[in-house]
């Protein structure tokens, strides 16, 4: 679809409508053609627009995400009927990365509902596994903050803290940016409204939260990221994208007798702020009695005993959860991987020769975040199509002369007699 050959301001559209462009891409989904990015006058794009093909309406959509950069001659495909993969293009900053424009997902649809109008969110594609972020929870005054001090001293190289945000003031030795982000509360409403967090609460009068950024800057590190909120915040991770553990913290019997005597042995906090935190804590320990919240419950009456008790949590459930990707596949297994799964992508040549193939099925999280578990399997044309089966990413003149092509399931044994969605065949 050329917009240089077609005038699209005239009096059949409606709405905002894109200026005239070439080497872009215009996906169908459903009743609504996506056009994104271009060429005009000399210059890339990287804007989004919507044409509704049923009220001929041009609608220029609300846009969260970090969007990629500007570029044209890329490719799109859709995929599963809620996002849509860019791949490449011809552009400086755009050497073959890979980005999810989401414009189906529940993310989208709920921001929509919610503003009443079109959205889409940008998602940036990550290749590789990543562990699972670890969501701990518990009343003031539990010791969370001494379990997650003594997990990270032990294994440095393992896990990294989310360091969250608040307009509390600094209490004596708290340094901003290691403790917490201090931030003044206008500011933090901003960024809330413009969803650049995947968490946030009104907590004893104070702003708290957990920005995406803060997220992504440990777990692309790869380090599984520790995320230390309060209930409220795991119920807003629960419904997010975010694919994460959740562990809840709770003190021995008597539990209200217990938290007061440890946080009147803290000596931070006056007797009202104690009274407080008492009462929310009583609200927290009801909340975590949900079975679909919380994946383990810990007591944390000894301290070695829980430390060891939050170890064994995080050994069982994040770090095997991404094993066996399609790069450890024979040849072999990969054509029979082919007959089941509808999720790979491949990438060719503009003469139609497959160089790699891009595995779809272990991708996780999402916008406003990072899309991460993307994996290449990259093929030889002289070994019956694969023959090649490490993580890395296709050459850079491939990612700005290439089509995608969605691979349906082979007629027979090997690649070569591969049908593709449009159909293609090598």
């Amino acid at each position: 679809m050329d917009t240089e050959n077609q005038e699209w301001s005239n009096e059949s559209f409606l709405g905002h409508c894109p200026s005239p462009r070439s080497l872009h891409t215009a996906t169908c989904v459903g009743d609504k053609i996506v056009v994104f990015g271009g060429h005009e006058d000399n210059s890339a794009k990287n804007d989004v627009y919507i044409l509704d093909t049923v009220t001929h309406r041009w609608t220029k959509p609300k846009v969260f995400g970090t969007p990629p950069s500007p570029r044209c001659a890329h490719s799109a495909v859709l995929i599963d009927g809620e996002r849509i993969l860019i791949y490449g293009g011809r552009d400086s900053m755009a050497k073959g990365d890979i980005w999810f424009l989401e414009v189906n997902t529940a993310f989208v649809r709920l921001q929509s509902e919610l503003l009443n109008m079109e959205v889409v969110a940008w998602s940036k594609g990550v290749t590789g596994k990543a562990p699972r972020p670890v969501v701990i929870c518990g009343p003031s005054g539990v010791g969370k903050g001494t379990l997650i001090g003594k997990l990270m001293k032990d294994f440095p190289d393992s896990f990294g803290f989310s360091v969250s945000h608040t307009t509390r003031r600094p209490r004596e030795k708290e340094q901003d940016g290691v403790h917490y982000h201090f931030t003044k509360r206008p500011t933090m409403e901003k960024e809330i409204s413009e969803r650049k967090f995947l968490e946030s609460a009104d907590v004893h009068g104070n702003l708290y939260g957990t920005s995406w950024a803060a997220v992504d800057a440990v777990t692309n590190s790869g380090k599984t990221c520790i995320l230390d909120i309060d209930v409220q915040g795991a119920q807003s991770v629960k419904k997010s994208p975010l694919d994460a553990i959740f562990v809840f913290i709770k003190p021995p019997y008597p539990e209200e007798a217990e938290l007061r005597k440890r946080l009147h042995g803290r000596g931070t906090e006056s007797e009202e702020q104690i009274q407080k935190r008492l009462q929310n804590a009583k609200a927290e320990l009801e909340r975590a009695k949900d079975p679909t919240l919380f994946d383990h419950i810990l007591i944390n009456g000894k301290l070695d005993e829980a430390y060891e008790n939050l170890k064994v949590c995080h050994h069982v459930d994040v770090f095997d959860k991404y094993a066996g990707d399609v790069s450890r596949h024979t040849a072999k297994s990969v054509c029979n991987l082919l007959h089941a799964r509808l999720d790979l992508i491949c990438v060719t040549n503009l003469a139609g020769i497959a160089r790699a193939v891009l595995d779809l099925s272990k991708i996780s999280g999402g916008a406003p975040g990072i899309t991460r578990g993307l994996n290449w399997v990259v093929t030889n044309s002289r070994a019956n199509g694969i023959g090649n089966h490490n993580m890395q990413q296709p050459s850079v003149s491939l990612s700005q002369n290439h089509k995608l092509v969605p691979l349906k399931p082979l007629v027979a044994g090997n690649l070569s007699s591969t049908k593709a969605a449009n159909g293609f065949t090598r």
